[in-house]
């Protein structure tokens, strides 16, 4: 059987990373597979509907870099790809389950159902519509066909018939084998009374009819397996394998992350934005490689050491074996640092050709931009770093006052004038270096006191890039204009 892997996300609201996590496994073990990836909107439940939301679906997996190869906006074979658009489909299918006998139709208004709910409740025990008590209710085991026809005019709803007693058996790619007694599920609704399906229903003949080989979803929906199982079982249909991954965890280990921890925290839980509140992945300054690279890394190991992992390693290394059972703790560090080995491997003529770079640099002069570039690119965690780290370009930082305190009892003025005077004699800014050290030794000065007074100077702190390089970034006058701002600025403080 070819290897065919649906994305099955709903549009009601932005797409969290797991979700894009669940994407991401489903797109690399299809494309480990030479299968193929397929976007499917699940958007049964119209009152949870959030407009935009389908468009940034596709918004945030065009930026995440996986296409599908099928789906509503690029089609296929297998549509419609919306399953608000397969209406028909479900209803041929119901019917069919309903003339093998393995569902009905109920007709229990809400008020007798909270009534018996209550009722079982009172009693210390939790109320099941199935085996047990469905023939004490009204629905078509318990009407005659004159009266079921007469009420199917007017509001019902669709329940699987799941016998008591048996073992349900279901294999799970990553967890093993699942077992359930039948006696402890209710009769599911399939088709509800707006008659639209559940997912339950609508998920099960949709990845049959789309020849779905594997179902990947998150670990939140492993104890819908069993009920899943019994639809197949119900059509006689073989079922495909599933893989269920584990949770994305909170930064402290405890709980499933949320966009309330984000936001507590300060860091991204979308790929993009989502509204003027909710910053992404992308807005944060995340090259789609060092992004999704992290994301791979939450819940699956290669089975090495190797942790950076380009789009096409991804494709070749992933495989279930390496997907954990156990949880994920998100780690934004962790995503910061492999998105800075992302964008160290870039070249500067690359990193200078993207859009947020573009941005950040569009006011400094065009011709500096390169060798800017590849005095930074090692300091850059995320693009979004450039700002702080070019910000000396145009000005210098305001003068640390506790450096300031700690460098004016070691004359620094004295050795400012003498780093001007050689500054203002090299003629090469790129041998500036070889002429201060002779220099520093031959007045006896300390070398990582000349460097301190000297990055003051022209950065107002001592953190920052190569010094030199800085140097010949502000080029030689405006060097020179600092170093005396800096001399008349310690003799004010003395």
């Amino acid at each position: 059987m070819k290897t065919r892997v649906r994305f099955a996300p709903s549009p009601t609201g932005a797409l969290h990373i797991g979700g894009v996590r669940t994407a991401l496994f489903s797109y690399l073990y299809a494309k480990k597979n030479n299968g193929v990836f397929i976007l499917r909107i699940e958007d049964t439940d119209q009152s949870r509907y959030v407009k935009g939301s389908e468009e940034y679906i596709h918004q945030a997996l065009d930026w995440s870099g996986l296409t599908p190869d099928e789906g509503p906006s690029v089609g296929g074979d297998f549509g419609p790809y919306r399953q608000s658009e397969r209406k028909e489909i479900y209803k041929q299918h119901i019917d069919l389950l309903i003339k093998k006998g393995k569902a009905y139709y109920a007709f229990d208004k809400a008020e007798r159902l909270i009534e018996a709910r209550k009722i079982e409740e009172d009693n210390g025990k939790t109320f099941r519509y199935g085996a047990e008590n469905r023939m004490s209710f009204e629905n078509s085991l318990t009407l005659s066909d004159d009266v079921v026809k007469e009420k199917l005019q007017g509001d019902y709803v669709v329940r699987l018939k799941i016998d008591s007693g048996n073992e349900i058996s279901v294999f799970d790619e990553i967890r093993g084998n699942i077992l359930l007694d039948s006696s402890l599920l209710d009769d599911k609704i399939l088709i509800k009374g707006d008659g639209m399906p559940t997912y339950h229903f609508a998920s099960v003949v949709d990845d049959k009819l789309m020849e779905i080989s594997c179902v990947i979803r998150g670990e939140e929906w492993l104890p819908s397996l069993p009920i899943h199982k019994l639809i197949y079982d119900a059509f006689e249909w073989d079922t495909p394998k599933f893989m269920h991954l584990p949770l994305i965890l909170k930064p402290s280990g405890k709980g499933k992350l949320s966009k309330r921890d984000g936001d507590k925290d300060g860091f991204p839980v979308f790929p993009i934005s989502w509204g003027k509140s909710s910053v992404g992945f992308r807005e944060s300054g995340f090259l789609t490689e060092g992004f999704i690279n992290y994301l791979a890394l939450l819940g699956w190991n290669s089975g090495t050491e190797q942790e950076v992992f380009s789009f096409e390693e991804l494709k070749q290394n992933f495989s279930v074996e390496g997907v954990q059972k156990g949880g994920a703790r998100f780690d934004f560090e962790k995503a910061k640092w492999i998105n800075h080995k992302h964008i160290d491997r870039l070249s500067p003529e690359e990193l200078i050709s993207l859009p947020l770079v573009k941005d950040k640099l569009k006011r400094v002069d065009s011709s500096k931009h390169l060798a800017l570039i590849q005095l930074l690119k090692e300091r850059l965690f995320t693009i979004n770093d450039l700002q702080a780290e070019i910000s000396w370009v145009s000005e210098r930082h305001p003068y640390d006052e506790k450096v300031m305190r700690k460098l004016k009892s070691k004359s620094p003025d004295i050795i400012l004038e003498g780093v001007s005077k050689i500054l203002n004699e090299c003629n090469e800014l790129k041998k500036l270096k070889d002429l201060l050290m002779p220099w520093a030794k031959e007045n006896e000065i300390n070398i990582g006191l000349m460097m301190q007074c000297f990055r003051f100077a022209l950065v107002g702190k001592l953190t920052g890039p190569d010094l030199f390089g800085v140097c010949n970034i502000l080029g030689k006058n405006v060097s020179l204009d600092r170093i005396m701002h800096a001399i008349s600025y310690f003799k004010q403080k003395n």
